[in-house]
């Protein structure tokens, strides 16, 4: 990694942390059945992904690499509060004196294998920019980042591997789709295999869609 996006990668994960959790506090309890741009996911079921994946880095930033820290958690009555108890988790780890340079076990990604730190963040940072993007097309709202931290970002998205890993199982990110040109954002999704135009489906569609899946 660049050294300098190596000494600001924290930062620059904050930032995206921080604007995942002003988009998830624009949600209500009736937004949690909300589709996704994650085909497989839920506004709901998105959230308990985000919130455990920040338990499960700040487990690795503390150098613990028991797997079950990564498995899915409950989010309660308040998936909006869990979330910002999560996001305050992972940001305090990261926090910590040290840490880009400290050896992170991510037992999701690769069991038995070690991660720089700057490496292990910056892995969080551009999904949380990813996952930034998807709440807030999941709420039609506009995720807000400057555009350092979309360059960062890009950068960042260009190194993911791609080819056959983006069709395995549990692939952290789906194959790259076509970018007609538009935003960095949409650059940035648009590696990561999220459709740049996906929008959410209409309430009335949406609505007959539940209902249909229930009777």
């Amino acid at each position: 990694m660049h050294t300098d996006l190596a000494s600001g990668i924290v930062a620059l994960d904050a930032q995206a942390v921080t604007e995942s959790v002003r988009l998830v506090e624009q949600a209500t309890a009736a937004d949690m059945p909300r589709p996704t741009p994650c085909a497989d996911w839920t506004l709901h079921g998105l959230l308990r992904h985000m919130a455990t994946q920040h338990y499960g880095f700040a487990a690795a930033a503390a150098g613990d690499g028991d797997l079950a820290q990564w498995r899915l958690r409950p989010l309660g009555d308040d998936p909006v509060a869990a979330y910002r108890t999560a996001a305050e988790t992972v940001l305090a780890a990261f926090a910590a004196d040290g840490v880009v340079d400290r050896q992170f076990p991510l037992p999701e990604f690769k069991q038995g294998l070690m991660f720089p730190g700057a490496q292990a963040v910056s892995f969080h940072f551009v999904d949380y920019v990813v996952h930034s993007w998807d709440v807030a097309r999941t709420l039609g709202l506009a995720a807000r980042f400057d555009p350092a931290l979309l360059e960062a970002a890009l950068t960042v998205a260009r190194a993911v591997p791609g080819g056959a890993a983006r069709l395995e199982a549990g692939a952290a990110f789906g194959p790259q789709v076509a970018w007609p040109g538009g935003s960095r954002l949409d650059e940035v999704v648009a590696i990561l295999g999220r459709s740049p135009g996906w929008q959410p489906p209409t309430f009335a569609l949406f609505t007959r869609l539940r209902f249909t899946a229930t009777v």
